[in-house]
């Protein structure tokens, strides 16, 4: 039978799309001090997201926002329980997780990123996942040491 046959509200609850769970990493996750805080703060968030969503007065606003706020929530609180918090490294000598490292490009450009956790990194903020491409090349170097990223030789200038 045609949806156009029945009831608007079954109507209504017939194109709801249960959202699957957001993905998790394979990877351990690594957490800077300030990624763990984030982390606290996305369920703390997310918590609140939640009751503001049970009191939306449209049943299919709310249904739809819970459902999006309860994903997101049991995310978060999935990535604080597996959390492992690294301390801060304490040598500049050979790049470790945590530190900033600044790199000149084989085309001259100089940037800097920090090396955190997955749910921390940003590039546009200057922050890169541990598990990026780029950072697998650089943990474990020191200083002057040359590497190449998807064919390209990449410079390591300062670790801090």
């Amino acid at each position: 039978m045609s949806v156009a046959f029945v009831r608007e509200e079954s109507a209504e609850a017939a194109q709801e799309v249960t959202l699957p769970a957001r993905p998790l990493s394979t990877h351990p996750n690594l957490v800077t001090q300030s990624g763990l805080q984030a982390l606290e703060q996305a369920v703390v968030n997310c918590r609140a997201a939640v009751k503001a969503a049970q009191l939306l007065d449209d049943a299919n606003q709310r249904r739809r926002a819970v459902e999006l706020a309860a994903r997101d929530l049991r995310y978060f609180s999935e990535r604080l329980a597996s959390a492992e918090l690294r301390p801060e490294p304490t040598s500049v000598e050979i790049v470790a997780f945590g530190h900033r490292v600044t790199i000149v490009r084989d085309d001259g450009r100089r940037q800097a990123y920090r090396i955190v956790g997955e749910d921390e990194a940003d590039p546009r903020l200057g922050t890169i996942s541990y598990v990026s491409p780029l950072a697998r090349s650089l943990i474990g170097r020191r200083v002057g040491d040359l590497v190449d990223v998807d064919g390209h030789e990449i410079e390591l200038v300062a670790i801090d």
